[in-house]
Order: structure tokens, then C-alpha cells, then sequence
């Protein structure tokens, strides 16, 4: 990963500036990194009336007080920084809840207070805790941004229906009767449909590794991000 030495959470830190670009840099923060933050909330078992409450009020908080413009990328990953971020928000609106007294605010509970019904309900595995449910979310987060912008390469390639059929083989890679399937509906010989499928994956790394660098303060960074990744979906990108 030599060639992204000089990443340093270059989003962030575009989003600092007041200008037009910034705010679409603000903007591709929020709703690229919604998921995570969402998913964090309903694992610390918040009540699920109230987590897209809770979840508007981090971001606009987020927006209002600039904490990204007090982000520091010598201090660490933006990943981790915004996590402490939400952590210190549901804090702050426990108390506020709490000063409200009963019956008049967001309704937290005990991850384990949740019944087996709930969870399945969710996603979330009894067994995790809501560090490892933000985790995994951030990292299907990163893999859904570039699977967009990769769809949108194919768009405007005049590709959209070899990325439509191929799509499914982005993250599993296809067997032998997958090929044969796949290259009798296309047309295309087993040969030539591997190799499309091989670029696509190969190009799919590198945007992934693209939207890490945007929030990563060094390469070093980028390598714990990317093996981050790969804990939390499994195989994809080994």
C-alpha cells in the first residue's frame, strides 16, 4: 500500500473548510458512516422507537459543535474517534434523560436485557457487544460506498448490465457452474468472464482502500483499517 503514504484522513479534513466542497465532504461523512452510528445505538439495547431520534440528534450535534474540525489524525483512526464521539453523546443523553425522569425520554437498556426475539430481530448475535456491532457496520458501510462508486464506473462505461450480472460475484467469488451459468445468459466465454469478474474484484480493492484512506492518518492506519475490514466481513479482500 506504498501508494497512499500520504493519506491523511483527507475527507476530514476537506470537510474543515467553509466552502461548497466542504459541506459535500460533511455530507458523505454523515451519510456514509449513518449506518454504523445506527447500528451502535441499537446494540447498546436502546429502544427502537428512539435510536433514528438519537441518531439525528448525534449528527446534528456532530454538525453543530464541528467535531470533525477537532478531529487530530496524529491521534489516531477517524473510525475510533468518532465512535468516542458517540459514546460521550449517549452518555450526555442519558443524563438528560435521566434528568427528565421517568417517562420522558429516550429509553436506554441493557444490551442483555434483550430477549432472543429482539436480537435475531436486529441482526445482532446475543454474543456481540456494540463495539463489534459498530465495527461490522462501518466495514459494510466502507464495501456498500464503494460498491456504488464502482457501479457508477460501470455506468458510465456503458458496463451496467456485465456489472449487473456480475455483481454477486463481487464478494463470493463463483464457482465452476456460477461460470457457466452466468456466461450463457451474457454470451461470453468462461475464459472472458473470468477475467471481467477478476477486474471487477481487483478494482473493488482499490476503491475500498480509497474510502479508508479518506479517513486514515497514515499508511500504518490504512493497513489496521483494511485488516479491520477483512475481520469483519470475512474473507473478502484477501
Amino acid at each position: 500500500m506504498s501508494h497512499f503514504q500520504t493519506t491523511r484522513w483527507s475527507l476530514v479534513l476537506e470537510a474543515r473548510t467553509d466552502d461548497a466542497q466542504s459541506r459535500k465532504a460533511l455530507e458523505k461523512l454523515c451519510r456514509t458512516y449513518r449506518a454504523p452510528v445506527i447500528a451502535y445505538i441499537r446494540g447498546r439495547g436502546t429502544g427502537r422507537d428512539d435510536v433514528e431520534d438519537l441518531a439525528q440528534a448525534f449528527f446534528a450535534r456532530f454538525i453543530e459543535r464541528a467535531f470533525h474540525a477537532h478531529a487530530d489524525p496524529a491521534r489516531g483512526r477517524f473510525r475510533a474517534f468518532l465512535l468516542t464521539a458517540l459514546k460521550n453523546f449517549l452518555a450526555d443523553a442519558r443524563d438528560e434523560a435521566g434528568a427528565r425522569k421517568r417517562g420522558g425520554g429516550f429509553q436506554f437498556r441493557a444490551l442483555d436485557s434483550l430477549g432472543s426475539s429482539q436480537t435475531s430481530q436486529d441482526g445482532i448475535a446475543d454474543s456481540d457487544t456494540p463495539e463489534a456491532i459498530f465495527d461490522r457496520a462501518w466495514a459494510q458501510a466502507v464495501l456498500e460506498s464503494a460498491t456504488r462508486r464502482l457501479r457508477q464506473e460501470a455506468r458510465a462505461a456503458g458496463k451496467s448490465t456485465l456489472f449487473d450480472a456480475l455483481s454477486e460475484f463481487l464478494i463470493e467469488r463463483p464457482d465452476e457452474a456460477d461460470y457457466a451459468r452466468v456466461a450463457e445468459l451474457l454470451g461470453m466465454r468462461r475464459n472472458t468472464l473470468a477475467v471481467a469478474v477478476h477486474r471487477l474484484r481487483n478494482r473493488l480493492r482499490e476503491l475500498v482502500l480509497q474510502e479508508l484512506a479518506d479517513t486514515a492518518a497514515d499508511s500504518n492506519d490504512l493497513e489496521a483499517e483494511m485488516s479491520q475490514l477483512r475481520d469483519s466481513l470475512g474473507a473478502f479482500l484477501r
